[in-house]
């Protein structure tokens, strides 16, 4: 019975095995080339970075240029032994370690027990501790004395996707490189060699979804790459089986979404919701997935130049871009402000469907009110209106006032002749009586 070859992925078969093979790290490689060449070797590195953007690849390199026949070099012939040992994980002097499985003090004892012992096979007695920062505090300190002095044959290099969590007494006594991700198009060309090294045929529309989706790490890359293979239809990976592979449609209905919202259809908006919960998918991934788009439409709007980005989807480029030219900043940052907000309030919720219905509601409802921009125009309006009126209230000419003439007195009426009264002759002598 013959014994069949086990499958490699292509991470491990494609893994980078000298500085040239270094994919979007130009920097880091000529820095630690001239330093090999200046015999100036550091005896600690820090290495951070995303997952997959070669943290490791580099650590192991470094051993090799240390630990290879005429090292420390640059570069090495394929027959080295001391390469080859390290290659296949059996060289005595280079010790791999996972910190996140040994977190203890007596991880790190045990681990440096031979440390002042002088190397066997190689040059440097060189130790690689992955995901450092998962050891614990009193490993930290165990790790210190060590590493402030260590020996002259001994060489430390850490990895690391969360160099933040390193205490600064050992960072301060580490040279730190922090590995940048992988352009999309470093990627594109990296995944190119490869498929043509594995004689498969590509659609380059789909290697270039593949080398967006990758988010800067070649490891996943090459994961979604083996996939895309894996469905390749007659040996050629395609556009279409790429964008369902890695959920496009998602996208689609991601600014399908939007513009429902944008439009101010809040009853196709919240129906498309609810087909987004009954077809399985995250409530929570859907917010991010849209939390994505709004930033890059916003982008598209101040940043004309993205419309011609090699990095942009059909989808993007037939959706998002007439959103950005649509849309006015405002209400895109306060679309995205909310958006974040229910996020964070669905993530904190029992009911995460509810609880973003009830945001896309309150953004419905805020954006039937005038943003701050048209509350000002619509201020600076009505005062310019109310200035006019007053100006021509003053400006205009005074109607004549006519004078008036003083209302005449009324007349008496005639006075009538009135004959004096009868004198009394009686009441005279009766009043000259009683005097």
């Amino acid at each position: 019975m013959t014994k069949t070859n086990e499958y490699l992925v292509l991470a491990r078969k494609y893994r980078s095995k000298s500085f040239e093979d270094l994919v979007g790290q130009d920097v880091l490689v000529k820095t630690l080339e001239n330093a090999i060449k200046a015999n100036r070797i550091h005896h600690a590195y820090v290495l951070s970075g995303i997952r997959g953007c070669g943290k490791t690849s580099t650590a192991r390199i470094l051993a090799k240029a240390l630990n290879c026949e005429q090292g420390p070099s640059i570069s090495w012939p394929q027959d080295d032994a001391q390469v080859k040992a390290i290659e296949a994980g059996n060289h005595v002097d280079v010790l791999e370690f996972d910190a996140a499985s040994h977190t203890g003090v007596d991880d790190i004892k045990e681990l440096f027990d031979g440390v002042h012992y002088k190397p066997v096979q190689g040059k440097y007695k060189i130790y690689i501790i992955d995901e450092v920062h998962m050891l614990s505090k009193h490993a930290f300190n165990a790790l210190l004395k060590t590493l402030e002095e260590p020996p002259e044959h001994v060489k430390f290099i850490f990895a690391t996707t969360e160099v933040n969590k390193i205490p600064v007494t050992v960072l301060s006594r580490c040279q730190r490189f922090d590995l940048k991700r992988i352009s999309s198009e470093d990627l594109f060309k990296h995944f190119a060699n490869i498929l043509k090294e594995e004689k498969v045929k590509f659609e380059d529309e789909a290697l270039e979804l593949i080398s967006k989706a990758a988010d800067g790490s070649a490891r996943d890359g090459l994961s979604l790459l083996d996939q895309a293979i894996a469905l390749a239809n007659d040996g050629l990976i395609t556009y279409d089986s790429v964008a369902d592979m890695i959920g496009m449609s998602e996208k689609t209905v991601v600014y399908e979404f939007l513009e429902e919202l944008f439009n101010k259809d809040i009853e196709k908006a919240l129906e498309i919701v609810q087909n987004v919960h009954y077809a399985g998918q995250d409530i929570l991934k859907f917010i991010e997935d849209n939390l994505e788009a709004v930033n890059l439409i916003t982008k598209l709007k101040v940043v004309s130049k993205l419309k011609t980005s090699k990095n942009l989807t059909e989808i993007e480029r037939k959706r998002a871009i007439p959103l950005s030219e649509n849309l006015s900043i405002s209400v895109l940052s306060r679309t995205y402000q909310m958006m974040l907000k229910i996020y964070q309030e669905a993530k904190v919720a029992e009911n995460a469907l509810q609880a973003f219905e009830m945001g896309v509601i309150r953004i419905y409802h805020l954006s039937q009110v005038p943003d701050m921009e048209s509350l000002l125009a619509m201020l600076k309006d009505t005062k310019l209106m109310t200035t006019q009126d007053v100006e021509k209230e003053e400006t205009a000419p005074e109607a004549p006032v006519k004078e008036e003439k003083p209302a005449l007195a009324p007349k008496a009426p005639p006075k009538e002749d009135v004959a004096p009264p009868p004198f009394d002759i009686g009441d005279d002598d009766s009043t000259a009586k009683k005097a």
